[in-house]
């Protein structure tokens, strides 16, 4: 059921991947969505060094035997890897496909082909960005929409009409990332044009996510205006949770502050205290618009069951029953 471009190309069951999303994107998380149909995404900058990124590839491994994929982060960081080396680790390691995300991709594309892997680029906010994938030889582009957890881009254009454009505009696979997180979702995605789905916030609000118990009662806690934009005026955009750090970083916004005042509180380490600690207010943590229709945490084969099987219900139960002769 839902056999897609995207199915074939990556050799999954169904089209649902899981995006890399730092520091919670680990092994146990990736196996489960994999195990179960979809896609997990290793997100590989959170692991400082090359032995670590490679032991987690083995340890996914031995988790499932499905094909995973391994985050590659573009964005600039505070400490960077080696990205080659990176990619290097991903190829000798057997793993077939890689998620690149933030800058282009282009300069380790030769590389990347040689190695045999599929690349899919994350896209954030704008067409031109996928015809730019597209143009350099990337396999798929996922297309990150405004509602989108993270960095969702400075154009501010929802999924809605940006799935559409981005279907319009390449000829190869079209991923759709930002407010999707049931099977009412799934469907308007596919009906948009695209070929599969990607996710974060809902996996977040898994059994598998390993995330402290405090910080996952706070995502069920949310609605849809509780995810929020900061780091506009320092260039480094983010929809994150609204806590006590987030209202701070926004009123320190609009008084001027600039990069290096905010990097403290916007840092790696806080936001590791939010995520792992559960000191909710302790740093910023990405969540996206969605996070106002998750109302449980369920196990990662639940999440993709209940969208595969719900979807099949929207289209019979929903759509089917509106077309007449």
């Amino acid at each position: 059921m839902f056999t897609t471009r995207l199915t074939r190309l990556l050799g999954i069951e169904y089209p649902i991947i899981q995006g890399g999303m730092n520091r919670i994107s680990r092994a146990e998380l990736a196996a489960a969505v994999s195990n179960a149909g979809g896609l997990g995404i290793l997100y590989s900058a959170n692991l400082d060094t090359e032995e670590k990124l490679r032991e987690e590839i083995r340890r996914t491994r031995s988790l499932t035997d499905k094909p995973f994929g391994v985050n590659i982060n573009l964005f600039p960081a505070a400490r960077p890897v080696d990205t080659e080396r990176y990619i290097d680790i991903a190829i000798d390691e057997g793993v077939g496909i890689v998620e690149t995300a933030g800058r282009s991709p282009d300069r380790y594309m030769e590389r990347l082909k040689q190695g045999g892997v599929k690349v899919i680029h994350k896209a954030p906010g704008a067409v031109k960005f996928a015809r730019r994938a597209e143009k350099i030889g990337c396999d798929a582009v996922c297309i990150v929409g405004y509602e989108s957890g993270g960095s969702p881009g400075f154009d501010d254009t929802s999924s809605l009409v940006l799935v559409r454009a981005t279907a319009d505009a390449v000829k190869i696979p079209v991923i759709a990332s930002g407010g999707f997180v049931d099977a009412q979702g799934f469907v308007a995605a596919l009906a948009l044009g695209a070929d599969g789905v990607c996710m974060g916030t809902r996996f977040m609000a898994t059994r598998e996510c390993p995330v402290h118990p405090r910080f996952k009662e706070w995502l069920l806690r949310a609605n849809e205006t509780d995810a929020v934009i900061v780091g506009r005026t320092i260039g480094l955009l983010s929809r994150v949770l609204k806590n006590e750090m987030v209202a701070r970083v926004l009123e320190m916004e609009k008084e001027g502050a600039t990069l290096e005042t905010l990097m403290p509180l916007i840092s790696g380490e806080n936001t590791t205290r939010v995520l792992f600690e559960g000191e909710l207010d302790a740093g910023i943590a990405h969540c996206g618009q969605c996070i106002g229709l998750i109302h449980d945490i369920p196990a990662v084969k639940e999440v993709i069951d209940d969208i595969i099987r719900g979807a099949g219900e929207v289209i019979k139960n929903k759509l089917n029953p509106l077309l007449t002769d």
